[in-house]
């Protein structure tokens, strides 16, 4: 976004117009004269052209027709003449003829004749001369022409493409952030310092070279660098990571110096740089270490050391792979102070969809208390998707209030995809899904440490042929082991369920059993729950923004013999697991087929009415041990 215009002088911070270079009129000058010469060189041959060219046979016969009025020859064998009817000819005598014999016939005609001499001076030297030095400028042109682009010309690829948002700042302010005040009071404290570094310099503290904004995608980093924008008095250069990155050698660094240098033309600032893991990522990883990411990455390792701290100038970068970047980007001194933007809790959820539920009709029975309850490990770019499925599930029905059964039916759409009521399930397949969905809904109600049911359905939605939701009562920071154990067992609930009633499992576990063995893996290799492996831990990723089960590397970080003893503790977990849901199960079949024969009947069933069906019958627990 360019700065607006204003009238008047420029601010004082403001750099002076660069002068005019004179040599370019020089050049196009010289080019142009250039020109000119060698068209009035060319002008003979250009007049000539009007005239009919004639085979030297036909020359002949011509003059011995007496059809030639005059004659002029070279001493080349170039000739030109004028023929009885005006018409003007040229034609060349061939240089291996005997020129005696014509001669001897103009004569006999009484043609005048008259010989010149080629012109082997300056014209000469001219015509032979132009084209070449002609070419010769072109080329210096061309090149000085390139070199400037390079280098940084008014089209060049190495200006930096930083947005200066100086005269018209973004509306975003903090308030406009909800939740997230730590993170907020941290990065306030950089606007803060560069409004009044008087007042930290008066206690001895240093203002920070640079803050990193770290956490996954969709929770706000991006719109945290708007906010500053918004909040300071100072001028604010934003540009994302990938813009340095050309496929020219030496652009990116050239694009970095830029963009320090025009900082430092406005400081006080801040420099914003959005997706810094496009250009920081760690080194060494090119053919010779000498490609054009590394030399962008050491320019900026470079600038962020070699500005004063004085200056006023931070730079400010947002990311959401910090496992990928240089550790010599992320030392003090360069990024001094790293924020950690995580997922929203349950009071931030609420406080987030309260701002994007700004300007809508939301209907008396929506309650974003209970949304932010139903929605653990959304983000809150998450939060505004479903804000806006929800509105266009009204607008499908024609209305312009927004419900409580929009916002059910839009995190059903976000997590389990689009219902297609076209994909019709056969007899056999509806019961066996009712069977499997209230094998789920009946352990989590038997299970103590379980999280409740909020709802179960055997309605098909993207991939999934049903869908049992179970809703924490409270956002859990600590995971027992109690609960891992009833997590386990609800998770092959499902399997469980067809055992006893079919006799056989079936393809509908393929999602259960995938999220139960990584379950069960991190438990082993990272909790520490193995009697096996003992109290070691293997984490997958430091930070948790990768899925279980993948490191940022993707090699493990322990022997063939170990991993061995993980597969068998993770083989042991899940029979254990699968052993207690069947007894379970099977003690309780009553109550599991009563359930499935409801459910298939009314295809979904809410938490409520799946505990009233359970009261009906006298209910059976297994232990924990059993």
């Amino acid at each position: 976004m360019s700065r607006a215009a204003k009238s008047g002088p420029p601010p004082d911070h403001l750099p002076a117009p660069m002068p005019a270079k004179p040599w370019r009129w020089g050049w196009w000058t010289a080019l142009f004269a250039l020109m000119v010469v060698l068209v009035l060189v060319s002008l003979p041959a250009l007049w000539s052209g009007t005239a009919k060219t004639l085979s030297y046979t036909d020359f002949v016969s011509d003059v011995d027709a007496d059809r030639v009025a005059s004659v002029t020859i070279d001493d080349r064998g170039y000739v030109r003449g004028e023929l009885r009817d005006g018409n003007e000819f040229v034609t060349q005598i061939p240089t291996a003829l005997d020129t005696g014999g014509l001669s001897a016939q103009l004569a006999s005609k009484k043609v005048p004749v008259t010989g010149t001499q080629t012109d082997g001076g300056w014209g000469g030297l001219l015509s032979f001369l132009l084209p070449l030095v002609l070419l010769v400028a072109m080329f210096m042109w061309l090149s000085r022409r390139a070199r400037g682009v390079l280098s940084g010309g008014n089209l060049g690829f190495g200006r930096s493409r930083a947005q200066i948002i100086e005269a018209e700042r973004p509306t975003t302010r903090f308030a406009d952030v909800a939740g997230y005040d730590g993170v907020k009071q941290e990065v306030s404290e950089v606007v803060d310092f560069l409004r009044d570094p008087g007042k930290y310099a008066a206690a001895g503290a240093k203002g920070p070279r640079g803050v990193i904004m770290v956490g996954p995608p969709g929770t706000g980093k991006t719109l945290l660098g708007r906010a500053v924008a918004g909040e300071a008095s100072v001028p604010f250069l934003s540009v994302t990571g990938s813009a340095f990155v050309e496929m020219f050698v030496g652009v990116g660094a050239s694009r970095v110096r830029d963009l320090f240098r025009e900082a430092r033309t406005r400081a006080p600032a801040i420099i914003f740089i959005d997706e810094i893991d496009a250009v920081g990522s760690r080194r060494g990883n090119g053919i010779g270490g000498n490609d054009e990411r590394e030399q962008t990455l050491n320019q900026l390792l470079s600038e962020m050391d070699g500005f004063d701290q004085s200056s006023g100038i931070v730079v400010l970068a947002a990311t959401n792979r910090p496992e990928a970047l240089d550790p010599a980007l992320l030392r003090p001194g360069r990024f001094d102070r790293q924020v950690m933007v995580p997922l929203p809790n349950q009071t931030e959820r609420a406080a987030i969809l309260a701002v994007h539920a700004e300007g809508k009709h939301l209907d008396s029975d929506v309650d974003l208390g209970r949304v932010s309850r139903a929605t653990p490990g959304f983000s809150g770019a998450d939060l505004a998707n479903l804000i806006n499925e929800a509105a266009i599930f009204a607008v499908r029905d024609d209305r312009t209030d927004i419900t409580a059964a929009d916002l059910v039916a839009a995190r059903d759409r976000v997590l389990l995809g689009r219902r297609d009521s076209s994909n019709a399930l056969l007899p056999d397949e509806r019961w066996a899904v009712a069977v499997h969905e209230s094998g789920h809904a009946l352990l989590a109600a038997l299970c103590e440490h379980a999280d409740p049911v909020e709802k179960v359905t055997i309605l098909p939605a993207g991939m999934a042929l049903g869908a049992t939701e179970q809703l924490p009562e409270a956002e859990r920071h600590l995971y027992s082991e109690a609960y891992l154990n009833d997590r386990l067992t609800v998770h092959l609930g499902g399997r469980a369920a067809e055992l006893v009633v079919l006799g056989q499992g079936s393809t509908g576990a393929t999602n259960d059993l995938v999220g139960a063995t990584e379950l069960a893996t991190r438990m082993v290799t990272e909790f520490g729950l193995s009697p096996s492996l003992g109290p070691v831990g293997y984490p997958q990723s430091q930070l948790g923004f990768l899925p279980a089960g993948r490191t940022s590397t993707g090699v493990r970080s322990y022997s063939e013999q170990t991993q061995r003893q993980v597969d068998q503790e993770v083989s042991r977990l899940l029979r254990k697991a699968e052993d207690r849901a069947v007894a379970l199960l099977a003690r309780n079949r009553d109550a599991l087929e009563r359930l499935a024969g409801l459910l298939a009947e009314q295809e979904t069933l809410d938490g409520a009415a799946v505990l009233s069906v359970l009261r009906g019958s006298a209910l059976t627990t297994v232990s924990h041990a059993s």
